[in-house]
């Protein structure tokens, strides 16, 4: 261990695949906030522009943030692949993302479901599944601390 660095929490290997797992969809939400909130700023709707990227920014503090636990946790950062972003209207967007937040609720329950998490992981999920649960019933974002 180098002095000041703490050694690394070891993790199953289905936790920290699923980990990665859920680094690349956090990267994918981020950006199909971002592409919708960019069509609502050639819009002209600062409104639905700024509540987008909201949830663009929460979304990205979620890949930041699941990106440091990981290389904390000893575990490489797989590289992400392209991303996979559904075409929608802009004037369409809130019935796939409700849905597209459910998922990301679901996948953060069946995370905190496994026994061998450490406490540290197990907040920064709980934290993620509480933000999840405000994007669904809100569809606005903000909701994650610097």
């Amino acid at each position: 261990m180098m002095e000041g660095r703490p050694e690394p929490v070891h993790i199953r290997k289905e936790v920290a695949a699923q980990l990665q797992a859920a680094r690349v969809a956090e990267r994918d939400q981020s950006l199909f906030y971002r592409t919708l909130a960019g069509e609502a700023e050639r819009r002209g709707d600062r409104e639905l522009s700024e509540r987008l990227n909201g949830l663009h920014a929460d979304e990205q503090h979620h890949v930041s943030r699941l990106s440091a636990r990981l290389l904390e946790l000893g575990e490489p950062l797989e590289e992400l692949p392209p991303p996979s972003l559904p075409e929608v209207a802009l004037d369409e967007w809130e019935p796939l993302a409700r849905e597209r937040e459910q998922i990301e609720s679901e996948r953060y329950e069946a995370l905190l479901a496994h026994r061998g998490l450490d406490e540290h992981t197990r907040r920064m999920l709980e934290e993620f599944l509480g933000a999840e649960r405000h994007h669904g019933d809100a569809l606005g974002g903000k909701w994650m601390g610097a």
